[in-house]
């Protein structure tokens, strides 16, 4: 029985909180959470399913030292800059971490310095710390690579997760730009404040250096949904005329040649104006191999189900900073099925 707490009671960390309280082999041990009305809370009146026992803590290290768990997730923030110091304090106590933030799939190019600085304090205390998601972290990354598996020999690669941003939370809507005008959209991509989708950088570098491959750069685009009809979720309200999301494209090659391409359009309620979701494949090489899954992985459920997962393995793994590349392969945890 694997013991675990969760940083972050949002939209994924509530998830993923309801799923270990799930399974059989896991045993939820406490949450912390900024927000006031939380503190001191149940986790199952919270989540809807009666008393547990297991409360909402007000310091991350005082849950930590009083439920003594083997793991933390981290469920805050999709960038290391924000998450770094969380995964570190977590270290320094002497357990194992899986966090969903984005920028943590594959950090080695991205931002080396964080990387190598995580990796240190993980190996220093015996511990292992993984970063991981539906995206980046399974469909365009993960699934690819395992798909090379059968292949005798692979030129290019091309794919694409056309999604449903609805199940996400205020942080994923506002780097999508989601509720922005087009005007705000374009003055957040120059300023930073919405950047798309976070994670083909990480995706494309853990591609790569499975497969050996030099990518020399990496040239990326991105363009606002607009919105024809009203669509509103939990987080967000859309007019006609708004953002709904966000098409993000990158190509990375290898001096002049094009070898790895991966599309991303994102947007919340894509059937309201009959978007079809799906995740698409396209390996060409030796056989050429093409994967479609209609409808795409939902994002929600996956990060959820990718975070509790994996959760076993990065216990059980080597010290250090490890990636989905380093670890076995995904599989479910059994537990009641809800």
């Amino acid at each position: 029985m694997y013991r675990v707490a969760i940083w972050g009671f949002g939209a994924m960390g509530s998830g993923i909180a309801r799923n270990v309280l799930s399974k059989y082999d896991l045993q939820l041990v406490g949450v912390y959470d900024i927000r006031e009305e939380y503190i001191n809370r149940d986790v199952g009146e919270l989540l809807g399913l009666g008393k547990t026992g297991i409360k909402v803590f007000d310091n991350p290290e005082k849950m930590i030292v009083e439920t003594n768990p083997d793991l933390v997730v981290i469920a805050t923030s999709s960038f290391i800059s924000n998450v770094k110091d969380q995964i570190i304090t977590v270290l320094r106590n002497n357990v194992n971490v899986i966090t969903i933030a984005e920028e943590m799939a594959y950090p080695f190019y991205t931002d080396i310095e964080a990387a190598n600085e995580i990796n240190n304090v993980a190996v220093r205390h015996n511990m292992s710390v993984l970063g991981t998601g539906i995206n980046p972290g399974f469909v365009l990354d993960t699934l690819i690579i395992t798909l090379t598996g059968a292949c005798l020999n692979v030129r290019k690669i091309k794919a694409s997760r056309i999604n449903d941003l609805s199940p996400f939370g205020p942080t994923v809507m506002q780097t999508q730009g989601v509720g922005s005008t087009p005007e705000e959209f374009e003055k957040g991509i120059r300023n930073g404040s919405i950047v798309g989708h976070i994670g083909f950088e990480q995706s494309i570098d853990m591609i790569a250096d499975a497969l050996e491959w030099n990518i020399t750069h990496i040239e990326e685009t991105r363009e606002p949904i607009i919105s024809s009809v009203v669509r509103e979720t939990k987080y967000v309200r859309v007019e006609p005329g708004m953002v709904a999301g966000c098409k993000h494209i990158a190509k990375a090659y290898s001096e002049d040649k094009l070898i790895i391409e991966l599309e991303h359009p994102q947007q919340i309620l894509p059937e309201l104006e009959d978007i079809e979701t799906g995740d698409y494949i396209n390996i060409e090489g030796n056989p050429n191999i093409s994967l479609s899954i209609k409808p795409e992985i939902p994002g929600g459920k996956g990060t959820i189900a990718i975070a509790t997962n994996m959760i076993p393995s990065v216990i059980e793994a080597e010290p250090g900073l490890v990636t989905m590349s380093d670890l076995p392969i995904p599989r479910t945890l059994i537990g009641e099925f809800y």
